[in-house]
């Protein structure tokens, strides 16, 4: 069995995506990038698709619709992609390196601890402190070779 239990799903054809508008579609695009990327909403871990329509004043097949269509992706993996990487920039940020991965989990808005790994797992193929580690590593040997030459 593949670690934390991570399945490929299988597209399916929704027919209320057709329904929706290429320009209305273009428009949502951009407002969802507003609205998770530059206002930060990923962050906030009950920001849900359903806030998010509320929020643009549309539905959620037509968020679905529009993140499956234009992000090729469902909402929870478009978010996550966000939070993942936040993540990756805290973790090798001298800044934050005192901080547990429970921290850095609710910094970038997972639930828990278990979402956190198994979506850092999903996309990066190894889990947030190997990352860390490896950063780490890298770093010191960089250092090395400076004091060396």
């Amino acid at each position: 069995m593949a670690k934390y239990n991570i399945t490929e799903r299988k597209e399916k054809d929704a027919a209320y995506r057709t329904l929706v508008s290429p320009k209305l579609m273009d428009e949502l695009k951009q407002k969802i990038l507003d609205v998770i990327l530059i206002q930060q909403k990923y962050k906030d871990k009950d920001y849900s698709a359903k806030k998010l329509a509320e929020d643009l004043g549309t539905n959620t097949r037509y968020i679905s619709a529009v993140v499956n269509v234009r992000f090729h992706t469902n909402y929870t993996s478009f978010v996550n992609k966000y939070r993942i990487d936040e993540a990756m920039a805290l973790l090798t940020d001298k800044r934050y390196q005192h901080l547990n991965m429970e921290d850095i989990s609710d910094m970038v808005g997972f639930a828990n601890r278990q979402s956190f790994y198994a979506s850092f797992y999903k996309i990066n193929g190894i889990t947030p402190r190997e990352y860390k580690l490896r950063h780490l590593q890298s770093k010191r040997k960089k250092d090395e070779a400076i004091e060396e030459s």
